[in-house]
This record gives structure tokens, sequence and C-alpha cells, in this order.
């Protein structure tokens, strides 16, 4: 392989690593946005079960971001080790 080649596709591999941390990221404010909104509707509807609701919440939202922790991490992993 010539340079320019080995160049290319270390940048196209940290491009790619770097676009996949800002989609993880994206993803993961975009499901806990909607999970925030779901959840304030319900409890406006339902006051009385708002104590359930707002630890669903909180477990869905951990669970949301521990998928897009997981994305970031795999994406540094990607820029460190190559």
């Amino acid at each position: 392989m010539d340079l320019i080649a080995v160049l290319l596709e270390a940048a196209y591999a940290y491009m790619g690593a770097g676009i996949g941390a800002g989609v993880a990221a994206i993803g993961a404010g975009i499901g806990i946005g909607k999970i925030g909104a779901s959840a304030l509707e319900s409890m406006a509807r339902q006051p009385e079960s708002t104590g359930d609701i707002r630890a669903n919440m909180i477990v869905a939202a951990a669970l949301v971001e521990g998928a897009a922790f997981f994305g970031i991490i795999v994406c540094l992993l990607v820029v460190l080790l190559k």
C-alpha cells in the first residue's frame, strides 16, 4: 500500500468515529427528550401515579444514556487504538 491510501484509511476511521460519537449523543438527547415529554404528559393526565411514572422515566433515561455512552466509548476506542 502506498502512503496516501494508508493516510486516507486513517482519516476515514477518524471521521467515522467522530460522526458515530455525534450520532450517539444526538440520539440519546432525542430519546431522553421524548421520555421526559411523555412522562410529563402522562403525569398531567394521571397525577396520582406521578411517583411510578417518575421512577420508570429515570430507569428508561438511564438505559438510553448507557447505550449512548457505549456508542461513544466504541468510537473513542476506534480513534485511540487505530
